[in-house]
């Protein structure tokens, strides 16, 4: 039986790279977002260059968020995006935010608040940072994030900082 729109849920996922040509990384991510059954790509940012968040002395980053429509729960989801940055390489380390190959993360899932051990939606940075909040506002400029607020005010008290936006 087929899935009609009403069922299909509209999912943001931020994409990050900074190890192995970064850009090439978050095109190859984002070609195999879409590969995903029961996902289908309805807007990507463009690709922002950010310095790192936790330790200084690793390569910059670069950032771009994706909308997506999804029948998958967002547990599922997030399986998918994990099995795609082992795909890539990803290697876990128990330090925090260091250089990575790629990191996708499940940013919003519709107008949902989850509080799973594995799983924290809106993504609980997602406020914060620059490098989230430019380039969902450039592919979602009206939308609002659940718990969060309107993310025009969410930008007003986030600045830009070292952020650019790459042609």
């Amino acid at each position: 039986m087929e899935n009609s729109k009403a069922d299909l849920i509209t999912a943001y996922i931020g994409l990050g790279s900074n190890l192995a040509n970064p850009a090439e990384q978050i095109k190859s991510a984002r070609i195999a977002i879409t590969q995903i059954a029961g996902v289908q790509e309805l807007a990507f940012s463009s690709l922002y260059h950010s310095s790192p968040m936790g330790p200084q002395d690793q390569p910059d980053y670069v950032n771009a968020v994706m909308c997506i429509a999804t029948d998958l729960p967002p547990i599922d989801l997030m399986r998918c995006l994990q099995r795609i940055e082992n795909g890539h390489g990803r290697v876990r380390k128990t330090e925090r935010w260091g250089a990575r190959t790629l990191d996708l993360d499940v940013l919003i899932y519709g107008d949902q608040l989850i509080e799973q051990p594995d799983l924290i939606v809106p993504h609980p940075g997602l406020a914060e940072r620059a490098f989230v909040l430019y380039p969902l506002f450039e592919i979602a400029p009206q939308l609002v994030v659940p718990g969060k607020g309107n993310i025009v005010d969410l930008l007003t008290q986030c600045p830009m900082n070292e952020l650019k936006r790459l042609d």
